[in-house]
């Protein structure tokens, strides 16, 4: 399955060049032998930074915040971007990277998170009964309360053994009224919660009658990434099938997503290397495949999910870039026609991922066993030109 990592989180990185100091460091534990590792790590993280030629400042940030990590416990990485003295962004990893890599480079080497941070789709998930709802929302690290709907309890008081009459109607339509202003209130939380949240998935959980009454109630663009499943919050509700139901439909949702995008990548491109600008018989599929056709959909704000093959050949490869995320070509005369007065050079792949970011975009990572496109790099366009 590919991840795909939306790329908001990043932006305080590229509101200014660097240089920067980007560090990938393994944070599992040998029990026995857990502080002499960590001290080997922190070495090897400033002898990589000195040799890179990164500054004493920026360096000591670094150390002084590595220095804080706890001798044992999660996550199983860390990634690290510092410039200015200044630790900007420390970003837990779901996927350890085997090892210390410290660079130093004009723009944060930002490529490998989308391999490391193991993004699972976020999701919202609302825990339904008669009276309300938990919301609970989720990312590839962590939960957090979000939110609580609560309705409006109704009892008879006095018919606490009702007769089967008109006062038996009277009792079962008043509730059931109830229930109906309950569930709205629920379905407006959650998409209160929804609207003001990063939730790619919204997952329901309840008695059946009680969650599909919510799910009609929620808003048509919520309906096609709300899902149900079984379980709920009642005493006794089994949380090991629960949590097993809620990780097959992130799954399945992850899926869906990355065949949705290869597909329209595969419709969408023109020959390897072109990049299709025809206005006829194009659409929000249309796609760029290359180098120069990846860079030109970037610089014009076009790329809607950037496509990145694990290993790129076109990923390691220099681009010209200047101070703004539009400022990016594969030629140096192109930089210098851009008004770009000195441009510098730049590993392609973090260049996209600026570009990319300052866009709204997001990444994703074609696995090896899928094909992708040419040279590694591809992106699914939101409009022609």
């Amino acid at each position: 399955m590919g991840d795909i990592m939306e790329l908001g989180f990043l932006r305080p990185l590229f509101t200014r060049l660097g240089p920067w100091a980007s560090v990938y460091v393994d944070t599992t534990r040998a029990t026995e032998d857990a502080l002499k590792i960590q001290e080997l790590r922190e070495r090897s993280v400033a002898s990589q930074l000195i040799e890179a030629g990164a500054d004493g400042y920026t360096t000591r940030a670094v150390m002084e915040r590595l220095s804080r990590e706890p001798v044992s416990g999660t996550p199983p990485g860390r990634a690290l971007f510092a410039a200015g003295a200044e630790v900007v962004l420390d970003v837990p990893l779901a996927i350890t990277p085997g090892g210390v890599e410290a660079t130093w480079s004009l723009l944060p080497h930002v490529a490998p998170l989308a391999r490391l941070r193991g993004d699972a789709p976020s999701c919202l998930v609302a825990y339904i009964d008669r009276t309300g709802a938990d919301l609970e929302l989720r990312d590839a690290q962590h939960r957090e309360a979000v939110g609580h709907a609560r309705g409006r309890e109704w009892q008879d008081r006095g018919h606490r053994g009702l007769p089967a009459d008109r006062y038996e109607w009277h009792y079962r339509n008043k509730l059931e009224n109830t229930w109906d202003e309950t569930a709205d209130i629920i379905a407006t939380e959650i998409a209160r919660q929804w609207t003001r949240g990063d939730a790619d998935l919204v997952v329901l959980t309840g008695d059946p009658r009680e969650r599909r009454a919510v799910h009609h109630r929620l808003p048509e663009r919520m309906r096609t990434v709300t899902v149900e499943v079984a379980g709920g919050r009642a005493p006794g509700a089994s949380r090991s099938l629960l949590e097993q139901e809620i990780t097959r439909v992130r799954e399945d949702f992850a899926r869906e997503r990355l065949e949705s995008a290869l597909e329209r990548f595969r419709k969408g491109r023109g020959r390897p290397g072109e990049h299709r600008a025809s206005t006829v018989d194009t659409g929000p599929g249309e796609a760029a495949e290359g180098m120069p056709a990846v860079v030109d959909a970037a610089r014009n704000h076009q790329v809607a999910t950037l496509l990145l093959t694990p290993d790129a050949s076109d990923a390691g490869r220099e681009v010209w870039i200047g101070p703004g995320a539009d400022d990016v070509a594969v030629q140096r005369g192109e930089a210098l026609a851009m008004g770009v007065a000195k441009p510098e050079r730049a590993r392609a792949d973090d260049a996209l991922l600026r570009s990319a970011a300052a866009a709204g975009g997001e990444v994703l990572l074609v696995p090896e066993s899928v094909p992708g496109p040419a040279g590694g790099l591809g992106a699914v366009l939101r409009w022609t030109m």
